[in-house]
């Protein structure tokens, strides 16, 4: 049985203190992007969302929003055989059972071979007809399937829609946010922590409250070496014309010792002449301890979206603006998800919009003398041929090669993994 959930733009949505805006320049060096896996679903749709994981064979996992033997989502891998790649479904989620269903981002592993995730929906909870999303696990079996467990049921008090991903730290203890929910009806940050007689405690970390405080957020967070979480909300924050509800913040969750956790608001988005707004995106540290990321709205007069960095001076965090979207320079618009360094300092990422053909662009960002940064497109994708369009995932570097997920496109029109080589 396949459930429909409500009018759900996933494809579109991220079409959803400053300092000086930097002088970039744009070049263009087109790669050519390959579809390594292009998806069907008997029933109309597949929708792969969210990006990938990698195991250290090279193979790849992900899921789709729809798709699998029920039509309401499910977890593969993709191995590489010679110059091919091949398809294993390791789970289909099926409501019928209780089970969660339509997740929206890619597992990840533990230290044992089992992997984790979230389902945006499904569950004993009674949020709305579709339920309130689970945390589930599976588990290898020695004939080659899979088995899941529920880790737990979202109730709403404790959160629902629970779009955001997890992250693990070396204990094996998972980190998420819910969507909405809690008390405020604005979004948590929990924990789950294993015990030795294989339970799992849950725990809440933070409400958000909206206001000025965040609300909604809709990516997974990040994890510092010391032990704090960072992460960014799409709403909530400081208000203007443009954000009804807010512009969204970046946040920082430290623990206490005490098992509280305190928030500390790193930068509050206001959508003015430059800045951004909506920040949908998982943040990325370099060696130096910055952090980047995107909003997939704001900054200039276009409202194309932004990449920013957030330096930390004297327990202050200072934002700078390393590239304004211009779509109608050719330029993508909407910024996805996370960022990718490589080796040599650069930053990668894809949008979901704009470039040439409206259907996304892959960029990388390059540092210049001085502290300004340029922009050069290595894809522009197209609804033309069979490699994918609409890339709603960031980079995943795997052997040098960029790797993603396409919401649209591909041989049955369903979506697509695709390769873009250096």
């Amino acid at each position: 049985m396949r459930i429909l959930p409500l009018p759900f733009s996933i494809r579109f949505w991220a079409v959803l203190t400053v300092s000086t805006l930097l002088l970039l320049a744009t070049g263009t060096a087109l790669s050519q992007e390959t579809a390594i896996w292009s998806f069907y679903s008997q029933y109309g749709d597949a929708l792969p969302i969210g990006g990938l994981t990698a195991d250290a064979a090279g193979n790849l996992y992900g899921v789709t929003f729809y798709g699998g033997s029920y039509g309401n989502g499910m977890v593969y891998e993709l191995t590489p055989i010679g110059d091919d790649w091949v398809e294993t479904t390791l789970y289909s989620f099926n409501p019928s059972n209780g089970d969660g269903w339509a997740p929206t981002s890619p597992p990840v592993f533990d230290a044992n071979g089992n992997l984790y995730g979230t389902t945006q929906f499904g569950g004993t909870g009674s949020c709305s007809i579709f339920g309130c999303g689970t945390v589930y696990k599976l588990s290898p079996s020695g004939d080659a399937t899979w088995k899941e467990t529920i880790l737990h049921n979202f109730n709403d008090t404790d959160g629902w829609q629970i779009h955001p991903g997890l992250i693990i730290d070396g204990a094996g203890n998972l980190y998420g946010m819910a969507t909405g929910g809690g008390a405020y009806s604005a979004g948590t940050v929990f924990e789950m922590s294993p015990a030795n007689d294989g339970t799992w405690s849950f725990s809440i970390l933070h409400q958000f409250f909206g206001g000025k405080d965040g609300k909604a957020p809709f990516q997974a967070l990040t994890l510092d070496a010391a032990g704090n979480l960072y992460g960014t909300t799409s709403a909530g924050g400081g208000k203007s014309a443009a954000c009804k509800y807010g512009c969204g913040i970046v946040f920082e969750l430290s623990p206490s010792g005490n098992g509280s956790w305190t928030e500390k608001i790193l930068h509050n988005f206001t959508t003015n002449a430059h800045d951004g707004s909506a920040p949908a995106c998982r943040l990325t540290f370099d060696a130096a301890g910055n952090l980047y990321g995107t909003t997939s709205s704001g900054g200039g007069a276009l409202g194309a979206g932004i990449v920013f960095e957030l330096s930390p001076h004297d327990n202050v965090w200072t934002e700078t603006i390393l590239h304004n979207f211009n779509q109608q320079a050719g330029d993508g618009q909407g910024p996805t998800n996370n960022l990718a360094f490589d080796a040599s300092g650069k930053l990668y990422g894809m949008t979901i919009g704009g470039g040439p053909h409206g259907a996304g662009t892959a960029f990388e960002l390059s540092p210049n003398a001085g502290g300004s940064w340029t922009e050069t497109i290595l894809n522009n994708f197209s609804k033309q041929g069979s490699g994918g369009y609409f890339p709603n995932s960031g980079p995943l570097f795997v052997n040098g090669s960029i790797y993603g997920v396409a919401a649209s496109g591909g041989r049955n029109g369903q979506g697509t993994v695709y390769v873009i080589a250096p």
